[in-house]
């Protein structure tokens, strides 16, 4: 289940010097842009399984041993964007995190069937799954 947040206001005048500092220490990703939108649907590269993206990170942003738990030969690296899928294959449907570089477009294979879709999701428009109103928000 998803709630919407209340928006805060933060003044960062008085420390915009302090985060002048901080920026420069944080290298940039390589790869600036996502290659695919919330509501896309996609597939894996390697593995047979495809879903529909549901948030974004711009690098990633999960925990270090998930990120060694993957075979060094097919570990992705971490400075590229990252996405959350509700994925499925022909076993079971489930919750995939899996970088831009493993992903393909696959929008012709029509409508994914994960559960969660419809928590976040309106539907299909035979493109992509367009957002609920509340989750724009």
């Amino acid at each position: 289940m998803f709630f919407a947040l209340p928006r805060l206001k933060v003044d960062l005048r008085g420390i915009r010097h302090d985060i002048s500092h901080m920026t420069s220490q944080i290298p940039l990703p390589e790869q600036a842009e996502a290659a695919f939108s919330i509501g896309d649907v996609v597939r894996h590269r390697i593995f047979d399984f495809r879903g529909v993206v549901f948030d974004i990170d711009p690098v990633f942003a999960n925990s270090d041993e998930w990120y060694e738990s993957i075979p060094e030969p097919i570990r992705p690296i971490k400075n590229q964007p990252f996405y959350h899928l509700f994925a499925e294959n022909a076993e079971s449907s489930y919750i995939a995190y899996v970088s831009q570089q493993n992903l393909l477009a696959d929008r012709e294979q029509g409508p994914v069937s994960h559960p969660g879709i419809g928590a976040v999701f309106e539907g299909w428009d035979g493109n992509q799954y367009q957002l609920k109103r509340l989750m724009r928000q």
